[in-house]
């Protein structure tokens, strides 16, 4: 298995350091530990997977680095500013970005429209499109271009809500991309996808990566898709992350094996 090369604009960023640093991080609730001296150290520039079986913690992870569930211990540092406090609009100022499990946008308004309100935020606005003609043409604008971009253009003035579940996922990344988040949090961004819409979300994220440089963290049950997708994975179990290398090693590392892929094999449906 080949490990995908980083693209200038990623290889560039990479230079900067770590934009996204976790530090000894624990969460209990009610006595019971959910997360355990975590420790993950994400390169700029990079795409990193996280994988896992059910209950080992990948998306309260994902929660507590968004900011929507505070840690018991531990701390979360953004380029090296410590935002373990900090509130989840906090974070999105500075420059982090999320999708989640279950579709996420608004289904009573168009395609453009959910994408013009993150684009009105990005440049500056408080998301209403009503009193100021120059932020929204420049939101409409910056709007079509992310539109293009993930290959929705042409369905711009369809309601979101009736869109195909593939093609919610990437309106999604193109809200992402309005947004201008330069470290973004992928959970399950195949999850209910038709297999045949698959190839152009892995190119929709391969894009966000390359042409801006963005620093990517995903969860993916398909972890075939996963291991040709990213450069290094993390393998969470019972809320730690027990091995963080490139797809290569990991996929031959004898305690993954043991405590998560099953000796000798790899499903491509693991949890």
């Amino acid at each position: 298995m080949s490990t995908p090369v980083p693209s200038a604009p990623a290889a560039e960023a990479a230079r900067r350091g770590s934009p996204l640093k976790i530090e000894g991080l624990g969460l209990q609730i009610g006595g019971a530990t959910i997360l355990k001296d975590v420790e993950l150290d994400v390169a700029a520039g990079s795409l990193v997977g996280v994988i896992g079986p059910n209950g080992a913690g990948k998306t309260t992870l994902f929660n507590v680095i968004s900011g929507l569930m505070k840690p018991t211990a531990g701390r979360v540092l953004l380029d090296d500013r410590d935002i373990t406090a900090a509130s989840v609009p906090a974070r999105a100022r500075a420059g982090l970005g999320r999708t989640f499990q279950t579709s996420s946008i608004f289904p009573k308004l168009s395609v453009l429209e959910n994408v013009r309100l993150a684009a009105q935020v990005s440049l500056g606005g408080s998301g209403s499109l009503l009193h100021f003609p120059k932020r929204t043409d420049a939101a409409t604008e910056l709007a079509v271009a992310k539109l293009d971009a993930v290959g929705l253009g042409h369905m711009r003035d369809a309601l979101a809500g009736d869109i195909s579940h593939g093609d919610k996922r990437k309106l999604e990344i193109a809200v992402l991309l309005a947004t201008e988040a330069s470290i973004v949090l992928l959970d399950e961004p195949m999850a209910g996808v038709a297999s045949g819409d698959v190839p152009g979300l892995v190119e929709n994220i391969r894009d966000m990566q390359r042409e801006k440089g963005c620093t990517l963290l995903m969860v993916e049950h398909h972890i075939d898709v996963l291991m040709g997708l990213v450069e290094k994975v993390a393998v969470m179990y019972f809320g730690t992350i027990i091995a963080y290398d490139t797809p290569q090693r990991i996929m031959e590392n004898p305690l993954v094996q043991s405590a998560y892929l099953g000796a000798g094999s790899a499903g491509t449906e693991a949890a």
